[in-house]
């Protein structure tokens, strides 16, 4: 049976939601290039441009303000290329095939940029230059695959529940990975800067850069290749106005970026900072995490039950709350009597946190995807049409807008601390260490702590989500028969019936 008349009879099954449409190789797949993306060192970035690469905290800023102006641009004008995409291959494939490679190649060149200008100034000019120009180049390889990428997985199944079942297969497996590379990483890194093994910082972080790269992008690759989009586009393109429509009355989707933009106003650095400053070592940082690792795994059991018994909003919000209580519990400890200095008081108080954290791990990163692929799907069910690509251009332009102001808030608020890049390990002041502590805990959670507030008026309760599926899977079935049975006529029709107002 082809793929068509086997959509056309899924849909119509009255089993449809605990249908299965992906595969046992696909999801084999799905699961591989989910865990391989999370395979990186960027818990180590922040250190890697203060200490390796060294580029001015001046100039840092400078360089935010100037991507911020170049992502709202190509953003922009990707999104609509990448939603008016038709091709055998499907809406978003070609352009995650075509991304991979030059993003891996790009990656590679970041992490050679100390060999390629060894010690040089933090202001050198030629550095800088070279740092700016593959930033740039970099982000736009980059946008094409991220918003196809998310476009791409909320197609490859019409199933909400078998979608859930993918993010949360995926999310378990990855915990096992991901964390392989940050640890092992952080135990050589400790070993070099207390001058135990003599490897220069630079060729340590260009092999596992590059080693994380490459595994990657093969993955990557590999789930590009098995997978396909299975729910249908419509005949026509949509037009940049649909496309604008469709933002603007998606109320998922606008009370998810208001959340997100309430929060982006966080201000704060990786708590990478305070166990290399002022603990002294990050592998502290991996023993305090092992008491809460299992709990990660754990929490997914909670995901199901906690559905079917609270709303999407009420976890989302729940989530959002527990996990901010926790943070400034330990802020509030840590700052009285210099607490956040004594292994013996902080240490185990943050291995408490993180245990507690992890309880609710698995809500984390199943609720907020779900929330995304049902805000593309409400596009479908109110419009008649999908914007995938618009509707994640529309949450990256403010993501990126916001992350690019906020670096530079931070990296002025960095200089102000008294923050001096390249020193030995320990010997910032303890008015700095207190600042770092302060800005890895307590200050990112109050400065952010507005984006709780739009969640609760998210409006897909139960009862509307089962009615836009039940229609959704309706209209699939039936576009499914035009496309098997299709005529001229009939193309013809659809064409004039799709995008009326």
């Amino acid at each position: 049976m082809s793929e068509k008349n086997l959509a056309t009879a899924v849909y119509h099954s009255n089993d449809f939601e605990n249908r299965r449409f992906v595969s046992k190789k696909e999801t084999v797949a799905y699961v591989l290039n989910d865990a391989a993306a999370s395979l990186n060192i960027n818990d180590f970035k922040e250190r890697y441009i203060y200490d390796v690469v060294k580029i001015d905290f001046n100039y840092l800023a400078f360089h935010n303000g100037l991507a911020t102006v170049w992502d709202t641009i190509n953003d922009t004008f990707i999104g609509v290329i990448v939603e008016k995409t038709r091709t055998r291959w499907g809406k978003f494939k070609p352009y995650l095939m075509l991304g991979q490679f030059p993003l891996t190649v790009l990656g590679m060149w970041y992490w050679l940029i100390p060999f390629i200008f060894p010690n040089t100034p933090g202001n050198y000019l030629p550095k800088l230059i070279f740092y700016t120009a593959m930033s740039i180049i970099t982000e736009t390889a980059n946008t094409f695959t991220a918003v196809a990428h998310t476009g791409f997985l909320s197609t490859i199944t019409p199933s909400p529940i078998e979608r859930s079942r993918l993010i949360a297969l995926a999310n378990v497996v990855t915990h096992i990975f991901e964390d392989v590379p940050k640890q092992v990483f952080g135990i050589i890194y400790d070993l070099v800067i207390n001058k135990v093994l003599k490897i220069q910082l630079s060729k340590l972080f260009a092999t596992f850069g590059i080693a994380c790269a490459m595994v990657t992008a093969c993955m990557a690759f590999y789930f590009f290749f098995v997978s396909r989009e299975r729910v249908i586009q419509t005949v026509r393109k949509p037009t940049v106005k649909h496309s604008m429509k469709s933002i603007i009355n998606n109320k998922p989707m606008m009370i998810s970026l208001l959340s997100q933009f309430f929060s982006g106003f966080s201000i704060g650095t990786s708590r990478t900072n305070f166990y290399i400053d002022v603990i002294g070592s990050i592998t502290w940082k991996t023993i305090v995490g092992i008491p809460a690792f299992p709990v990660k795994f754990i929490s997914y059991s909670f995901v199901n039950p906690l559905r079917k018994r609270f709303s999407t909003k009420a976890l989302w919000i729940f989530e959002d709350f527990w996990t901010d209580m926790l943070w400034l519990t330990v802020f509030a400890i840590g700052s009285i009597n210099g607490n956040f200095k004594k292994k013996a008081i902080i240490l185990p108080l943050m291995g408490l946190e993180e245990i507690f954290e992890m309880c609710v791990y698995g809500l984390r990163r199943v609720i907020p995807a779900e929330i995304q692929n049902e805000s593309l799907d409400y596009c479908e069910w109110i419009n008649g049409y999908r914007t995938e690509a618009m509707t994640g251009v529309s949450m990256s332009i403010i993501s990126k807008l916001q992350s690019a102001v906020m670096s530079f808030i931070t990296n002025i608020v960095m200089g102000k601390i008294g923050y001096v890049q390249g020193l030995e390990i320990g010997t910032q002041t303890d008015l700095t260490k207190w600042w770092i502590f302060a800005l890895g805990t307590g200050v990112p959670i109050i400065s952010s702590a507005l984006g709780i507030v739009p969640k609760f008026f998210y409006p897909l309760d139960a009862k509307t989500r089962e009615k836009m599926y039940k229609e959704l899977q309706e209209r699939r079935s039936l576009k499914a028969q035009v496309m098997t049975n299709a005529s001229a006529e009939d193309i013809a029709k659809a064409i004039e019936d799709e995008y009326k107002d």
